[in-house]
């Protein structure tokens, strides 16, 4: 075998050397594309996967805004509800201010009302009108007290003219003849029934505001648009770094098989040049950049997998969340189904409440009018006292006269007897018209059989003036009213 030139000894290790790390740099090189290439396969379906991931999450987040609006509309439903409720209650409320404020008014004035105490005694089972109906004739609670009533005097018992009882303080007044602990009871069952009313409506008032929380948190446990990254950004960011690395590669293998060419035409006995060496090591120097950037474009690749990679992470965490949701969205809709319900009963019940109560504001204006009544008919009553001492007084006064006029005509009928008797008597037989002695028959007005003389109490004038007054100023309102 004969020996090669000494140049050519030198040259070919020097080219085996650059052969091997053109070969090296080529097998990483295909390694680092081969990785890329999957990873951008990978991103494809990634991508895929993120996108359907993503739709899935957009459906049930449309799908549960609708149901999230309907609930809405549901508390929007029941806060009305609970409003014409509240409306209700609140008139009613103002009449049974007006009722009882007109109910403590005649109170009031009943209790300014003097009684004289001639108008009544201490008396068991009649009332200052005798026999009163009842607040309640099932409850028998009746509105007079019949331990103090002013009849029985008026009626039966004789009055002494001239017993006035002069310190008016300690007159009794119309209220004292009004039975206040039945008039209480009616209030106070009014009340409770409020209270009562009250306790009712508080079971739901806390609805609205509940259902509207629950909403709220549902709606902030959504996912925004916002979260899914751009898969075409992405992509069209791998693209560049794919074809840069492509670029390389194909550098890389071109560059490697010029290496090897150059290697078996040495071994084939071909001479190169110095330039020509000066080449080859130029561009073997160049691998470790071009390495280097196809490693950077591999890292760039990788970074934009695992960004679509996270990407799939979030949505699929997001899908997860979404089943919470749509549990939470059932467990919201068995709420708003016994909410609905149970304000359906409170409203049924409230009503029927309310229409009790309505009743009661009834039996409240109607002891209002049968008290202003009950002053009426008093102040008539003192007139009507007044009214009978005037015709007591003229009867009287008739009878006193037939009284006088009787006693003179018998006192002037028994002087002319006894005259007659004493001219004439002597001369008559005793025996003749025994009657004619007789004096004449003496009269005495009384009342009839079984009747007394009429006994009435004492009214003073200015009581009397009073009252008239009044009941003139009541003729006038009524007289306006009705020309209204």
């Amino acid at each position: 075998m004969a020996s090669p030139p000494p140049g050519q000894q030198t040259e070919q290790p020097h080219l085996v050397s650059l052969v091997l790390q053109s070969k090296k740099a080529l097998q990483h090189g295909e390694q680092l594309c081969s990785k890329a290439n999957s990873l951008s396969n990978a991103s494809a379906q990634c991508s895929v996967d993120v996108l359907a991931l993503d739709a899935k999450v957009k459906w049930i987040t449309e799908a549960v805004l609708e149901q999230l609006k309907l609930a809405a509309n549901v508390a929007k439903s029941i806060e009305h509800k609970r409003a014409q409720l509240d409306k209700q209650v609140k008139a009613w409320d103002v009449v049974r201010s007006q009722r009882t404020e007109a109910l403590d008014n005649i109170l009031e004035s009943l209790g300014a009302q003097l009684v004289p105490p001639g108008f009544h005694q201490t008396s068991s089972g009649s009332s200052l009108f005798g026999s009163q109906h009842s607040i309640d004739s099932k409850n028998g609670k009746a509105i007079f007290n019949s331990q103090q009533s002013p009849s029985a005097t008026v009626r039966d018992n004789p009055f002494d003219r001239h017993a006035k009882n002069a310190d008016r303080t300690k007159w009794k007044t119309l209220r004292d003849f009004v039975d206040e602990s039945a008039i209480e009871n009616v209030l106070d069952t009014l009340e409770s029934d409020r209270t009562r009313l009250d306790d009712i409506m508080a079971s739901t008032y806390d609805y609205p505001e509940t259902l509207s929380a629950a909403i709220s948190s549902i709606r902030e446990s959504l996912p925004s648009s916002s979260n899914v990254p751009s898969i075409d950004d992405i992509l069209n960011t791998q693209q560049q770094p794919s074809e840069l690395m492509a670029r390389h590669l194909s550098s890389l293998t071109s560059h490697y098989e010029q290496m090897a060419d150059a290697l078996k035409e040495s071994e084939a006995g071909e001479m190169f040049g110095e330039d020509d060496l000066q080449d080859m090591n130029r561009d073997t120097e160049e691998l470790p950049s071009i390495m280097a950037e196809l490693e950077e474009q591999a890292l760039s690749i990788e970074g934009t997998h695992q960004q679509l990679v996270t990407a799939k992470t979030a949505a699929r965490e997001r899908l997860a969340t979404q089943s919470m949701t749509l549990n939470d969205l059932d467990e919201l809709g068995e709420i708003m189904s016994d909410m609905l319900q149970k304000q359906q009963d409170v409203e049924n019940e409230c009503q029927e409440l309310l229409d009790g109560l309505q009743q009661q504001l009834l039996l409240v204006e109607d002891l209002h009018h049968r008290f202003i009544q009950y002053q009426i008919s008093f102040k008539k009553l003192l007139i009507e006292i007044g009214r009978r001492r005037q015709y007591r007084e003229a009867a009287e006064k008739i009878v006193e006269g037939m009284i006088s006029q009787l006693r003179a005509m018998t006192e002037e009928e028994r002087q002319v007897r006894e005259d007659f008797n004493a001219e004439h008597g002597q001369h008559i037989p005793e025996d003749i018209c025994l009657c004619i002695e007789n004096p004449p028959t003496r009269w005495e007005v009384v009342p009839r059989d079984g009747d007394v003389r009429e006994s009435l109490p004492e009214v003073e004038s200015d009581l009397l003036a009073q009252a008239k007054e009044k009941l003139a100023a009541i003729d006038v309102s009524s007289a306006g009213t009705e020309s209204v």
